[in-house]
């Protein structure tokens, strides 16, 4: 079953209008996650609104929003002038232009939803939405408000859907001049580039998402599963940087070392355990469960459930 839609409305073409609900594309629920515990008493820690002044805590009903003008004055901004302030994209998706998927810089690239149309009405409307920004290979750009906010948001078929990918806005992308001016221009060498070439000719490949593992959530199983099981845990060696002399000949080396792994690569590699539902891996059961309750056991609370 599909999660609840984060935004409801409709998707606009001009004339042409259809209901359509936004779901989110990706999820991050199934990485482990720890809480903050006191030290001393091991309980979990609780998080208190306060007024910054007297220090007392402050109930929901009674915190409102405020912009701060100057310091230590705010303007304070209820929720009903904030609902006033709603633009027509609160509820509708207005197609604004069609460009190329070229055009759009990657820094622009927030997160990607799943647009589909909202109930059984408006499919006929969606169909041709879809199928002409497929027939022109091209992105449709557009605009929305979501979580209180208007984002411009870029549209493009994927099966029977649409794909939604969130942008920035110019003021929200740093000026690579302030990171990228103090790189010394450097003259690469033909020979240098061809081995470096070589290099990536070796490691081609096509991209597929399923052969990549998460080896930091690996880790983080392992660690649990030791500590569950009382053993001591002991430092890892951390790799050491070395500082490369002779770039002709860590080239050269590197070389031989990709043509290696490419040699490594061509026999059949042991399919990957595909990951379960909720965890990456299964943790070790803990003792006295039965098998079958045993075999699905998650991390312990404090270590599944987000930080507060």
């Amino acid at each position: 079953m599909a999660p609840r839609a984060n935004w409801k409305g409709f998707l606009r073409l001009s004339l042409v209008t259809c209901p359509v609900a936004l779901y989110p594309a990706t999820s991050e629920s199934e990485k482990i996650s720890f809480n903050q515990l006191n030290r001393t008493t091991g309980h979990r820690i609780k998080y208190l609104k306060v007024d910054v002044d007297t220090g007392d805590e402050v109930p929901n009903e009674d915190i409102v929003k405020g912009y701060e003008v100057e310091k230590g004055q705010f303007i304070e901004v209820t929720k009903e002038e904030l609902e006033e302030v709603a633009l027509e994209s609160t509820r509708t998706i207005e197609i604004d232009e069609f460009v190329d998927r070229s055009d759009i810089d990657p820094r622009y690239l927030i997160r990607p939803y799943y647009l589909r149309p909202d109930g059984k009405v408006g499919h006929d409307a969606f169909a041709v939405i879809r199928e002409t920004i497929r027939e022109m290979d091209k992105v449709a750009i557009g605009r929305l408000v979501l979580t209180s906010r208007e984002h411009i948001v870029a549209l493009e078929p994927r099966d029977k859907g649409l794909i939604g990918t969130l942008l920035r806005y110019p003021y929200e992308v740093r000026d690579p001049a302030e990171y990228f001016d103090e790189i010394q221009d450097v003259k690469v060498t033909k020979d240098m580039l061809d081995l470096a070439k070589h290099i990536v000719n070796q490691k081609a490949g096509r991209f597929d998402p399923d052969k990549f593992e998460d080896h930091y959530e690996t880790a983080l199983v392992d660690l649990i599963n030791q500590k569950r099981a009382g053993k001591v845990i002991r430092p890892k060696e951390r790799p050491k940087g070395e500082n490369v002399v002779d770039l002709m000949d860590a080239l050269r080396r590197s070389v031989g070392g990709a043509a290696a792994e490419a040699g490594t690569q061509k026999k059949p590699a042991k399919k990957t355990k595909k990951a379960s539902a909720g965890q990456k891996e299964m943790l070790m059961p803990i003792a006295g469960k039965k098998p079958k309750e045993a075999a699905a056991k998650k991390p312990a609370a404090g270590a599944r459930r987000k930080s507060a």
